[in-house]
């Protein structure tokens, strides 16, 4: 491919610059730590730029969902945020404190006897039900009231066994829609159904003001916060670097658990209002179906769920998520919005409905697909 003459231009040009070599490694040695160093600080202000707002294509029958990515998003690395924030002691006293507040509250749970079950389908495999809110979905150690046990009472199980139905579960104020399996075969499959998230479940919630724009995706790693054991908060370097050095025979192995990918669709159904104040109806899609994920989350973006009163205003977990106020949207509910509907909404149920559930069956392979009106 190369003449005669390029060949010996080329062999020329090699040969000068031989001598040339042995510098411009010795230079590029010196160099390359400046060079490393500039590339971690570019990459380092891309992190913690304004998120990014991204568009998907359009088509005719959706509408364009605008993605707002934050998962890069983090506060500053403090240098002085070490474990010195909270000793193992302190986070296991603060823990056993707030588990006993919790058992205390599961005590509550209201019974439903198995003839007011809202049975929405069964089969001799699956049973499907619409859970109220105010009611456990399972009994936990105390054998508390619950929807499993109603559901046993009913329907039974093959293997004899109520536990041995409980395929996923929702919060005691969460009301909605749950699968129970009746089958082991059933059992089995279900579980690998939604460990592969191969079951599609949408939410509907009310939040605090306004919600803008009108769909997005929230997508923020989730982590326990020693600060409020058990509750969750978004992670950041800072809180993680916290836990270095606590021992989890002490404070346990989930506070040091691995920050966990979490994120939530969310599109605006309509924009309300309650008692005067602003409010939006939005459908969630929890993609990835972390513990309690759909409430940091709007917490997160600055819109908590009504009635939420461990995320939401003067609740018990960490406020806005665990983000700091310069964090959240600038269109997010101000703390006057969301002090005056948690006090017009005291002793009412929080809202949040499992609306919808889309799987196959476990057995039949039929596509099946569920729906219940909120409450709210």
């Amino acid at each position: 491919f190369l003449n005669r003459n390029s060949t010996i231009a080329t062999l020329i040009l090699i040969d000068m610059m031989v001598p040339l070599w042995k510098p411009v490694s010795i230079m590029m040695v010196a160099i390359w730590p400046v060079l490393l160093l500039i590339h971690v600080q570019c990459d380092y202000a891309a992190a913690f730029s304004p998120s990014r707002v991204h568009q998907r294509p359009s088509s005719n029958h959706h509408r364009p969902l605008v993605v707002v990515h934050r998962c890069r998003r983090s506060v500053p690395i403090n240098p002085a945020a070490t474990a010195l924030y909270l000793s193992s002691s302190d986070i296991q006293a603060k823990l056993k404190a707030q588990m006993a507040k919790l058992q205390e509250r599961d005590r509550s749970s209201r019974e439903i006897t198995p003839d007011e079950l809202d049975v929405v389908y069964e089969d001799e495999h699956i049973a499907v039900i619409n859970k109220p809110s105010g009611v456990l979905t399972v009994p936990g150690k105390e054998s508390n009231p619950s929807i499993n046990k109603s559901v046993f009472d009913r329907f039974g199980c093959e293997s004899g066994r109520m536990d041995k139905m409980v395929v996923h579960r929702l919060g005691m104020d969460t009301s909605g829609i749950v699968i129970f399996a009746r089958t082991d075969a059933a059992l089995r499959e279900l579980n690998s159904l939604f460990r592969t998230r191969k079951v599609t479940r949408k939410y509907e919630a009310l939040v605090c003001g306004h919600v803008s724009p009108d769909g997005g995706v929230i997508d923020l790693p989730l982590m326990r916060d020693y600060e409020c054991p058990p509750y969750m908060r978004v992670s950041t370097e800072e809180r993680q670097k916290a836990l270095i050095g606590l021992d989890p025979e002490e404070v346990g192995k989930k506070i040091l658990e691995q920050p966990k990918p979490s994120t939530t669709e969310y599109e605006v159904v309509s924009r309300e209002g309650l008692d005067g104040r602003d409010v939006t109806r939005l459908a969630l899609t929890s993609v990835s179906g972390r513990t309690h994920q759909l409430n940091v989350h709007c917490a997160a973006i600055g819109h908590p769920i009504v009635g939420d009163a461990v995320y939401g205003y003067g609740g018990e977990a960490a406020a806005n998520g665990g983000l700091e106020d310069s964090e959240l949207p600038d269109n997010c509910a101000t703390g006057e919005l969301q002090k005056g509907i948690a006090e017009a909404v005291v002793g009412k149920p929080m809202c949040v409905h499992a609306k919808s559930i889309s799987f196959e069956h476990p057995i039949t392979r039929e596509k099946l697909s569920f729906e219940c009106a909120a409450p709210f």
